[in-house]
């Protein structure tokens, strides 16, 4: 292991090999993919405003991939900060236009990343991930549901920019937060990041594919149903701390056709939120997260 005050290189950490990103173009840019083009970086502070910035000028075209081996100033939601050693996960935002669906709907996007996420590392990696309404990722570490990554998505142009931050190979002295996790840490039977991200981004293709012939109705494409199922937020407490300090704590029971988060709250009443922190307090799946 390279030591504390060493700097970083290419090289610095033999268990964390650089992408190859000949050989990434070449399993995912077909003529008939979604993906039109990949970059890998060494660092950069953030691949959401990267991306973001040239979507505003008008010089991305849609299905563009940036890939940062390292970020220095990465976001989460909330403008949190978002920090991994380089090379120890996935750090990379895609530019998509949904095109004729309705605007309303495009609030679905993050939320279809975090099923195309979850979809593709259970398969990849062998890790059960499950889904922290609306954009985190979580996997079970010695018996707890620990966040390994985060969602983020943003207007743009005419598009979209969704960043997604996965932590891969971080072991238990790097973790940012004890609440935090990682692949490797949740048992997965493969770290290989091009594996891992390969199976990301075609199901992330897949998912889009399906709910924009769909039109943006989640329902129809299956998309609600999708997450529905892989969301560890439902039927659980939960506390949502809401824009503007307030905050409602009641039962979740329900992602509805706008992606809402549906609280039963006491006295019956159920209140969707579309927006806020949510804290999972003891409920079904126990524990406090």
């Amino acid at each position: 292991m390279t030591p504390p005050d060493a700097p970083h290189n290419r090289w610095s950490d033999l268990d964390r090999p650089p992408l190859n990103v000949t050989a990434l173009r070449r399993g995912l840019l077909r003529p008939d993919a979604l993906w039109s083009e990949l970059e890998v970086v060494e660092t950069t502070g953030s691949t959401n405003s990267d991306l973001a910035e040239r979507a505003r000028s008008g010089s991305l075209a849609e299905g563009t991939v940036l890939v940062a081996e390292e970020q220095t100033a990465g976001r989460g939601r909330l403008e949190r900060s978002w920090t991994a050693p380089p090379r120890s996960g996935l750090f990379l935002s895609v530019y998509l236009e949904p095109g004729d669906v309705p605007v309303e709907r495009w609030g679905w996007v993050p939320l279809l990343a975090g099923v195309a996420a979850a979809t593709g590392l259970a398969k990849s990696a062998g890790v059960d991930t499950a889904l922290k309404w609306p954009n985190d990722l979580l996997v079970t570490v010695a018996g707890e549901e620990r966040k390994a990554g985060g969602i983020l998505g943003e207007f743009a142009g005419d598009g979209i920019v969704v960043g997604l931050g996965i932590n891969v190979s971080l072991r238990a002295d790097e973790l940012p937060a004890p609440t935090a996790g990682s692949l490797a840490l949740a048992g997965a039977v493969s770290t290989d990041r091009e594996t891992l991200l390969r199976a990301v981004l075609r199901s992330l293709e897949h998912w889009y594919g399906e709910w924009k012939a769909a039109d943006g109705d989640a329902s129809a494409s299956g998309l609600q149903a999708a997450y529905t199922a892989g969301c560890a937020t439902l039927d659980r407490t939960v506390r949502a701390e809401l824009p503007g300090g307030n905050s409602l704590v009641g039962r979740a029971v329900a992602i509805d056709g706008d992606g809402r988060l549906v609280l039963s709250t006491e006295g019956g009443l159920q209140q969707p939120v579309s927006a806020g922190d949510i804290v999972h307090l003891r409920g079904a799946a126990g524990g406090l997260t």
